[in-house]
């Protein structure tokens, strides 16, 4: 399904099979069908074999990707995620890793899967992969293992720390191929980010669900639209009254590092006359579910407040301020009634511990040097 949707996007058909053809005794022919799903048109892809096909062992496929002439980068890759793979088979069947068969997962149309993903992600020249939060169908699926619960539980091993949701449908959403896949090739799992939408494709499974729901797996390539300004803001709150603030700078670091805007603690009292604080955080709303999670692993709350809300800023600028230290960054703000030099505190602060003079003397000389720019 996800060459399927990479080939409805633009992925020619012909570089993909010469692509592959760089694998070694590799038997493979696609076919690919124009199809047309709750009215969406899309592609269904189906990779065909003249051999028969074979259990493989994990340094078999090793071997094969090794021999290939494919790019260096994409044997790599290819290779982390079929260790991956087995690695989760080896914890689920508890044996040793070496010792793993792959059984439906050595067989070409996998191997195809695999490596085509990591061929189309190179040719969209995509440098960031984000996505949505997993379904999970139940059931049973039959296998060489004989009928396995579903999710399967290789799917459960590879999803750790994952987000996924439940759904009403009694199939198979999420192969261990494709949970490999979304876990080595994603950077971010949550809300679409910022982006301007260049190519749109489907690709279409083979199951029919239930309630006419269109079996997609949808595919958006664009270009990265984080704007520095952002208008609409998600508020993230929780209250604490059994939580060590010593935690707070080091859980503030770990908010920034994963793109918060604003971070604050409020003193205030709580229930029962008891002491606490009001952790809030600001940030762009595709930012904010890793930021959730953060919260909620590194603080003793156990349920968070969010909420969309509208701001407005003012534009600004970095500059560089030249004082007799030296250039010194700070923000330039355009303010109704004209603009005004704002000092960067980590710059100043940098300034004050190399001259060993107060920082307020810093900040001074700062916009002294700033008014007369202007």
């Amino acid at each position: 399904m996800l060459l399927g949707a990479f080939l409805h996007a633009g992925l020619p058909e012909d570089l993909l099979i010469t692509e592959l053809s760089k694998i070694p005794n590799l038997d493979f022919s696609l076919s690919v069908k124009n199809d047309l799903r709750s009215g969406i048109g899309c592609k269904q892809l189906s990779v065909h074999s003249g051999s028969k096909q074979h259990f493989r062992h994990l340094e078999n496929i090793l071997e094969l990707l090794r021999k290939s002439t494919l790019k260096t980068s994409i044997q790599e890759q290819a290779s982390r995620i079929f260790t991956r793979l087995a690695e989760a088979e080896a914890s689920v069947h508890n044996v040793d890793i070496k010792t793993i068969h792959f059984h439906e997962v050595g067989a070409v149309d996998t191997i195809v899967d695999i490596v085509g993903s990591l061929i189309a992600l190179e040719y969209f020249n995509i440098s960031e992969v984000c996505c949505s939060p997993l379904p999970m169908g139940r059931g049973f699926v039959k296998c060489a293992h004989g009928n396995l619960p579903l999710p399967a539980p290789a799917v459960c091993e590879l999803l750790r720390d994952i987000p996924v949701y439940g759904v009403d449908q009694g199939k198979e959403l999420v192969t261990p191929t494709g949970a490999v896949l979304a876990t080595q090739l994603a950077d971010t799992f949550g809300n679409m980010p910022a982006m301007t939408v260049k190519k749109t494709g489907y690709g279409a499974g083979n199951n029919i669900l239930r309630n006419e729901q269109p079996n997609l797996l949808r595919l958006l390539v664009g270009e990265k639209n984080v704007a520095e300004e952002i208008q609409t803001v998600e508020i993230i709150e929780c209250n604490l009254d059994d939580w060590n603030t010593e935690m707070f700078p080091y859980l503030s670091e770990l908010l920034f590092e994963a793109n918060a805007l604003d971070v604050s603690l409020t003193p205030l009292l709580m229930k029962k006359g008891r002491p606490g604080q009001c952790l809030q955080v600001i940030c762009a709303p595709h930012n904010a579910l890793p930021l959730r999670q953060i919260i909620l692993a590194e603080t003793s709350t156990i349920g968070l407040r969010f909420r969309q809300e509208n701001r407005m800023t003012l534009a600004r600028e970095s500059v560089q301020i030249t004082t007799k230290w030296g250039n010194i960054t700070a923000k330039q703000v355009q303010k109704p009634d004209g603009t005004i030099i704002y000092p960067e505190y980590e710059a100043c602060k940098r300034i004050a511990q190399t001259e060993q003079i107060p920082l307020s003397r810093v900040y001074n000389a700062v916009i002294q040097a700033g008014e007369k720019k202007e």
